[in-house]
């Protein structure tokens, strides 16, 4: 019994050798994998002198102003993108912060002739926002409006293309449920912070479990992005 027991345990020890060794090959593997995504990205380039003068302002303000409190350049990438390819006309945004996001946006509703209306709670960063509107030469598409976004939405009445949510995240459900019934069919729900901070589970719920809604998460290396799709 003794005997059995002792190649028990070497053949347990082999195996968790084994394991670990897998499991070690698996990391290297992802981060070898996110090493070689990261090496195909390339900086956003212009094709107009009115897209440089805002992709030279977004850099300045992605190196220079509040970092912790924007969201990262493949975020901003993101955003612009899905704006411009749905041809976004009204676009809502919660939590200017200093209006990097925004830019993002404004960079695709520029090609759309679409609007951007933007809430900030916090009177600083939404006076340093409206500075970099300016600079950006898209102050003309924003409408920043200051103030609690939880009451100030309830105002909203026009149908959204594409709803961002970078806000309170323990007040995701509750815009949700303010803004939903004007996101149009086929629009789209983005939500910021699906790693970290946490996101809220009841935000999870709400665009996993509902059969009207269909949700993919993307970017989840960096803060983490939802984009949830407003079927028809």
């Amino acid at each position: 019994m003794r005997k059995r027991n002792v190649g028990l345990i070497a053949l347990f020890a082999a195996g968790s050798v084994a394991v670990a060794a897998l499991a070690q090959r698996a990391g290297h593997s992802r981060a070898e994998g996110s090493k070689g995504t990261e090496s195909l990205q390339r900086p956003p380039l212009a094709k107009n002198e009115a897209e440089k003068r805002i992709l030279d302002v977004l850099d300045d303000i992605h190196r220079n102003q509040f970092r912790g409190w924007n969201i990262s350049p493949e975020d901003g990438r993101l955003l612009r993108v899905l704006t411009e390819s749905m041809g976004a006309k009204n676009v809502v945004e919660l939590g200017t912060g200093v209006g990097y996001s925004s830019i993002w946006l404004c960079l695709a509703l520029q090609s759309t002739g679409g609007k951007l209306t933007t809430y900030e709670i916090e009177a600083h960063r939404a006076s340093l926002a409206r500075e970099n509107f300016k600079r950006a030469g898209v102050n003309g598409i924003v409408a920043l409006v200051e103030g609690d976004a939880h009451e100030e939405v309830t105002k909203l009445r026009e149908p959204i293309d594409l709803l961002f949510l970078d806000a309170d995240m323990d007040g995701y459900v509750g815009y949700l449920n303010k803004l939903l019934p004007l996101v149009r069919p086929s629009g789209l729900i983005v939500a910021h912070n699906m790693v970290r901070p946490p996101p809220d589970p009841r935000y999870i719920e709400a665009i996993t479990t509902n059969p009207d809604l269909e949700t993919i998460f993307l970017l989840m290396d960096h803060a983490g992005v939802a984009v949830t799709l407003r079927k028809r």
